[in-house]
């Protein structure tokens, strides 16, 4: 096979991603002679396109599973795309106005139509993009969390929580999306600063029956004032304990309402007066709710006011443009006493970024106090482990404080919610899975005979996330009538070889902030129908940011597209750039420079192969500096497996790649290969090529999870395969023993090499002109290395008695090494050099003993920090000696 000079990924991707799908490599199935080792993707938004947070996360699980695979386990990846309510309804709606028609005029059926002609011509994208990077799914498995056994399997398990207890109808306050004009759940609304500050403006109310007695309240919100129903005052407030009890006038429409006591208020918050206003805001409706107070909603569900705010000139105007001009009108009124600045964290819809609206509604809810406690049991005992373990407070907090989930949505889009109403009644609702069995049972409940034309399906849809925390088990088709026991509301697995074989998974890899959203309810779900955790192991990215630490963004500009970085550096380029700053947990800092190196990695591959692949051969046996190169690296080889095995068993998988690079990079290309490597014109041994081609043939195995395609290509040139035979499906290469010895002599060797090559370098010496080399044993003190030595940096080892008067020693490790230099330097510019060293080395001496003087330092540091600082100090001594005794017997 005739490889190209250059590596080119763009006629290497393409045509072996096409293979592995072509020979099904990908593909799993129940298999009891193998470990199961199963993921699930997060299912990325159907209206999604591919961004950097999906490279990094797909990556990773990328990765996971070819490890897998190559273990000769099971490996099973399940893709799929998330119905994603109200990102979708929101493009369908946009690509119905660029036609010229409005949601409103259309009918549910025919919306819905709409939304399935989108999703038909959108919605597998990302998947497609996915291959692109690499992703080695079981494409058969694909699923849709609106497929019909999707959809079937959301609605039974409302049907079955509903009927164990866990689900209700209420009316609650909940958080209101003005944009896309649904409810959120607490977890869909994210609080932060911003940069503009807000205004805490201080109102005066008139005290009724009076001409000139006021109370001063503080709101940041004087557009809701219109929905007052009372002033409250804490009841210990001295100031104002003489006007609980009597009236206040709300300004401009001078309706009457009480003034109120209550603990809730801070007397040291603005004026200690506070205005409750029990339709627009939680805690004023907890307050409401002990005093029994009216609930006035000026607000509609789009965000403008109705006539309930009782001022016309107000009526159907934004809640924040009639904020600005309220606050006016105050001002000229002289109602407005003070305006302030302060800092507060303002909460947006997770979906929309609009500022979220506090709503009374009629909802539907999951009581999650009781359903989730075995949930918080299994990762507090680490039964199920997170990575890194930090999340687990995080995790407990949410879990501890939980509070029920507001699961409607305002919306056509999405699993509709399974009640039927029969009658105008609060309770004239029964719950059921098909409209057949609503119909009974509202007969039954109702003890009257009606028509399937007398039921009306409530018009919601359910929260997206009440579909996908069933997605470990869904995909499996656990709720399938065969596998779901409707009478005790569990799945049978057994009756599902391919649930029974892959559940639970073995690892989730997903991004922290949808840690509840997500995973907990994944948890939950797990527990409440198979009794058993959804998966082992949760591995948790970071966020990835640009260089400068900013969250990437169109806006900013700094989102690169990885489509484009693809072309530019290949997908194993891309996929090793994002991981070479990527530890679990923490932020990536991205910087394009990181995709050059990996591209530069595959090329240093890929030149590594072609000067191997270039040798001539003979018949001539190994030399023994060969055969001691091929230990070496063997055990260097061996050394490696075993710290990546290490960092994949933490999770560490961005330390398991840099140690595989500094394999190939550093060990097999820039010293084992230098060892071997004939000399110009000359043929290698078929002993010493034989061993490196298997050598490299593990390499790549080694290297294939993290840049599959490159070493697809390699393995493949390297020797005739069998027919369907890919390095996917290969043996993941096995532990090998450790020489210690050679490892420990080879480090030493190494570095007498660079010094030799930096004595050259610094004094001008030709790397033609062979030097001697001055140890204590000559040649005997390298048993293993003194020809390769003498090799690679050309010297001549010597048994060292003194000294020389001119020439260079140095440490390596602890063994000290001369090389005369006599008539070969300028001896002033040797001197100059040495009192240069001197002086450096002294420094660094003395910033050591400032340390290991410092009590506070010796108190606090770690025993093995302060062992490597005496360390410091003794190699420092050391060079010292050996830098002055050098300088001395230049200057005798």
């Amino acid at each position: 096979m005739l490889l190209p000079i250059k590596y080119n990924p763009a006629d290497v991707e393409g045509k072996w991603y096409d293979q592995w799908m072509a020979h099904k490599v990908f593909h799993a199935q129940p298999n009891p002679d193998k470990d199961s080792y199963c993921i699930v993707i997060p299912p990325p938004n159907v209206t999604g396109v591919l961004h950097m947070g999906h490279m990094l996360n797909n990556t990773i699980q990328d990765i996971l599973i070819r490890k897998a695979r190559m273990e000769g386990k099971e490996a099973c990846w399940v893709p799929g795309t998330d119905h994603a309510s109200i990102a979708t309804e929101a493009r369908v709606v946009a690509m119905l106005r660029e036609r010229g028609i409005k949601k409103s005029d259309l009918t549910r059926e025919e919306f819905l139509a709409y939304a399935w002609e989108w999703r038909t011509k959108y919605g597998g994208i990302i998947l497609e993009q996915l291959k692109k990077l690499g992703a080695s799914c079981d494409w058969d498995r694909t699923h849709f969390t609106m497929d019909d056994g999707y959809y079937k399997a959301v609605i039974r398990v409302f049907v079955d929580l509903y009927r164990k207890g866990y689900i209700y109808r209420g009316l609650r306050m909940i958080n209101w999306d003005c944009e896309a004009k649904t409810a959120l759940s607490n977890e869909e609304v994210l609080y932060k600063e911003e940069g503009e500050k807000s205004i805490l403006y201080s109102v005066r109310y008139q005290i009724a029956g009076s001409h000139d007695e006021w109370i001063v309240i503080a709101t940041q919100r004087p557009e809701t004032i219109m929905g007052d129903t009372a002033i409250a005052v804490n009841p210990t407030d001295e100031r104002y304990t003489h006007l609980v009890g009597k009236k206040v006038l709300v300004p401009f429409i001078n309706r009457e309402i009480p003034v109120i006591a209550d603990d809730y208020v801070d007397k040291a918050f603005g004026s200690g007066c506070l205005k409750v206003t029990p339709a627009h805001d939680v805690n004023d409706y907890e307050i409401g709710l002990r005093h029994q107070l009216p609930v006035i909603d000026t607000i509609n569900d789009d965000g403008t006011l109705n006539e309930k705010c009782e001022l016309p000139r107000y009526v159907g105007k934004d809640r924040f443009a009639v904020r600005k001009a309220l606050v006016k009108e105050l001002r000229e009124a002289g109602h407005l006493v003070k305006e302030e600045e302060f800092v507060t964290r303002i909460g947006r819809s997770e979906r929309t970024n609009t500022v979220v609206e506090p709503k009374l509604s009629l909802q539907w809810f999951v009581r999650m106090k009781d359903i989730s406690s075995r949930a918080l049991a299994a990762v507090e005992n680490d039964e199920i482990r997170l990575h890194p373990a930090k999340f687990k407070n995080t995790y407990r907090h949410w879990m501890e404080n939980v509070r029920d989930w507001c699961i409607s949505r305002q919306l056509w889009w999405g699993h509709r919610i399974p009640a039927y109403y029969y009658g105008p009644g609060e309770n004239d609702f029964v719950v059921a899975e098909t409209p057949e069995e609503a119909l009974q049972a509202a007969c039954a409940k109702s003890g009257k005979t009606l028509a399937a034309s007398d039921l009306r399906q409530d018009p919601d849809v359910l929260d997206t996330w009440a579909s996908s925390w069933l997605w470990p088990m869904a995909v499996f088709d656990g709720f399938s009538d065969d596998c779901f026991d409707r009478e005790k509301g569990k799945i049978i697995r057994a009756k599902r070889p391919d649930l029974d074989f892959f559940y639970p998974t073995r690892v989730l890899v997903t991004a922290p902030e949808i840690l509840f959203f997500w995973v907990a309810r994944m948890i939950i779900a797990g527990y409440e129908y198979l009794d058993e955790k959804p998966f082992d192991d949760v591995y948790l990215t970071g966020i990835v940011r640009d260089k400068l630490g900013r969250k990437m963004s169109k806006s900013l500009g700094n989102s690169p597209e990885p489509l484009e970085l693809i072309t530019q550096y290949g997908a194993d380029g891309v996929r090793t750039g994002m991981l070479f700053s990527s530890p679990a947990g923490n932020d990536l800092l991205f910087d394009e420079k990181l995709c050059e190196q990996g591209r530069n990695f595959a090329n240093k591959i890929w030149n590594a192969f072609r000067l191997i692949k270039g040798w001539e051969l003979s018949d001539s046996p190994a030399s023994t500096e060969n055969r001691h190169a091929m230990t070496w690296f063997e055990s260097r080889f061996g050394q490696a497996m075993d710290e990546v095995n290490d960092h994949f068993s933490r999770f560490r998988i961005s330390d398991a790649l840099l140690t595989v690079y500094k394999l190939i990079w550093d060990d097999f290309c820039s010293w084992y290969l230098e060892m071997i490597k004939p000399e110009f014109g000359k043929p290698i041994d078929r002993e010493t090529y034989e061993r490196t081609a298997e050598l490299f043939d593990e390499l790549m195995a080694l290297l294939h999870p993290f840049m599959p395609f490159i070493t697809e290509e390699l393995w493949h040139a390297l020797r005739e395969r069998p027919n369907h035979q890919f390095i996917a499906q290969a043996a993941w290469p096995k532990a090998k023993p450790i020489h210690s010895e050679i490892l420990t002599e080879a480090t030493i060797a190494f570095d007498v090499i660079g010094q030799v090559r930096n004595t050259r370098n610094s004094k001008g010496l030709s790397p033609r002109d062979t030097l001697s080399l001055q140890t204590r044993l000559g040649r005997e003190q390298f048993p293993f290395f003194a020809d390769l030595i003498a090799k690679l940096a050309n010297v001549r080892h010597e048994i060292r008695a003194n000294a020389p008067s001119q020439g260079v020693t140095f440490l390596a490790g602890t063994l000290e090494c001369a090389i005369p230099l006599e008539g070969k330097v300028d001896v002033e510019a040797a001197r100059a050099e040495l009192r240069k060293e001197i002086e450096y080395q002294q420094g660094f001496l003395a910033s050591v003993d400032k340390k290991l003087t410092n009590e506070r330092f010796m108190a606090g540091a770690p025993p093995h920090v302060i062992e490597m600082e005496r360390k410091k100090k003794a190699d420092a001594e050391s060079k010292i000696r050996l830098l002055e005794e050098n300088l001395a017997r230049l200057s005798s």
